[in-house]
């Protein structure tokens, strides 16, 4: 195990970290927020010396595995979150270290859940604080840093791979800092494109940023306690819009990029997303049509509702909790599926789904013609042994951690419709479930101990659990303690 890279790396997070803290800064100058202005400053400036004395001296050995891959993800998102807590409890707007944590790390993960009662009662900065760390996490930091850090030996790739959401990440080396480059250009883009167009809605500046960055990390903080059910229809239809775009694999923007437009257009995943938003619509629509003020209303409500779920972000345009039952069946399903592997955006990935059903298929077909080998195809690729393994495995994991996860938060007492969506959501990254977590509800009801476990939830969602299963491995730590009981 690299550790010396892997604390040279978390030296650079905790570095950028530091000069981010330059956007709440300036948003509390506009804003005339001394208070807020000072603590993150001089937080933001802490954490930059620090890191910079961190990764004052670059290792010799500049080579990761992937093991060390996910362990550096995984400790980076943790310490990402927990200094990029800190400021909310100094500024006394969260009095709960464990409720600043859970804040930030929703924030981080893209997961949009909150424990705030009143978003409206916090300050410019750290609202916008909120925001910007839905649009940091949503392309990813590591991400970010392999755009301008060279590294060595594959480490790129495993990076990458720890930290990228989907099956696999098929970027050959020389490539990857290319590649990482262009997709936050292309992140940037959307993000400006949809930023002004909220203008052109007639939407605040303020309201604008912070809806535009939670809808680009397809987030879900708002800056209004009813999220964007007061906001103009057009602006509402903006960001339905944007969410789903930002829910498409960016591979497929990049193979746009390079006009490679047939191999852009024949994707199964996303035209299997695009099937999904579709037919869910329809049904809502349909189903909704009586309980709303016309067909356009309910178009509307429906298609900004499918967008938020299935794209994981979470903002809300009504109170899907009062929806018939097959309304809300549906929604819960696409909590699950979320968007494209490649994508901003949570959830088990819809490529997975496509994998699976493809297996389950093959399975079938092998009782009623035993003799025959058929291969699994995607986009007219054959899905090596090795991918169907990884998918299966994930859908194993990800079956054990829900289910404990939903037996540990049972002990607070709370209905069966509360915790099974609250593990959803926040495992999910998408914010809002139902009853008590509904659109209108939050999660400061929870217990310490059960927000802890939906910290982790949100966490192992974010970055597809087995970076931070590694985190609980004895052998990557044998090394430390045996240098620890050597005196070195």
């Amino acid at each position: 195990m690299n550790f010396r890279m892997i604390v040279h790396i978390i030296g650079h997070i905790i570095k950028i970290e530091g000069l981010l803290f330059l956007v709440p800064v300036i948003t509390a100058i506009v804003y005339n927020e001394a208070t807020q202005g000072r603590v993150y400053s001089v937080i933001g400036a802490a954490l930059f010396v620090f890191g910079f004395l961190i990764t004052r001296k670059k290792p010799k050995n500049t080579i990761l595995y992937l093991k060390e891959g996910c362990v550096t993800t995984a400790l980076s998102w943790i310490l990402l979150s927990v200094f990029g807590a800190i400021p909310l409890l100094l500024t006394g707007e969260i009095l709960s270290f464990t409720d600043a944590v859970f804040e930030i790390v929703s924030g981080f993960t893209t997961t949009g859940s909150s424990i705030l009662t009143d978003v409206e009662a916090l300050s410019h900065a750290s609202l916008m604080w909120r925001s910007f760390t839905h649009w940091v996490g949503g392309m990813g930091i590591l991400i970010f840093l392999l755009a301008v850090i060279p590294l060595t030996g594959g480490s790129n790739v495993n990076l990458m791979k720890a930290e990228s959401p989907g099956p696999q990440v098929d970027k050959s080396l020389p490539q990857v800092k290319t590649t990482a480059l262009l997709l936050y250009v292309i992140y940037s883009v959307l993000t400006a494109l949809e930023f002004i167009i909220l203008l052109i809605t007639k939407l605040p500046v303020f309201d604008a940023i912070c809806m535009t960055f939670g809808t680009a990390g397809t987030g879900g903080f708002g800056v209004l306690n009813d999220s964007c059910a007061s906001y103009p229809i057009a602006s509402q239809w903006v960001i339905a819009i944007f969410m789903i775009l930002f829910g498409i694999n960016f591979n497929v923007y990049v193979m746009l990029v390079f006009r490679r437009f047939k191999k852009a257009f024949i994707s199964e995943e996303v035209w299997t997303y695009l099937g999904f938003i579709v037919v869910a619509v329809v049904i809502i629509t349909i189903n909704i049509l009586d309980k709303t003020a016309g067909f356009i209303d309910a178009l509307t409500k429906s298609t900004f509702s499918v967008a938020s779920t299935i794209t994981t972000t979470g903002y809300a345009n009504t109170d899907f909790n009062t929806w018939p039952t097959i309304a809300k069946v549906i929604l819960v399903f696409l909590m699950f599926s979320g968007a494209c592997a490649g994508s901003t955006a949570g959830g088990i990935k819809v490529s997975r789904i496509v994998i699976a059903f493809k297996v389950f298929r093959r399975e079938v077909n092998s009782f009623l013609h035993p003799r025959e080998v058929k291969t699994i195809r995607m986009d007219d690729q054959v899905i090596s042994d090795k991918t169907v393994r990884s998918v299966t495995i994930y859908f194993i994991t990800y079956a054990v951690i829900f289910a404990f996860s939903l037996f540990w938060i049972s002990f607070d007492g709370h209905d069966l419709v509360t915790s099974f969506t609250a593990i959803v959501a926040t495992f999910n990254n998408i914010g809002p479930g139902l009853e008590m977590v509904g659109p209108t509800g939050n999660y400061a009801f929870f217990s310490t101990p059960c927000k802890w476990v939906l910290i982790f939830d949100m966490l192992a969602g974010r970055l597809e659990i087995f970076p931070m299963l590694m985190l609980f491995h004895p052998s990557n730590w044998r090394g430390v303690l045996i240098r620890h009981r050597k005196g070195y």
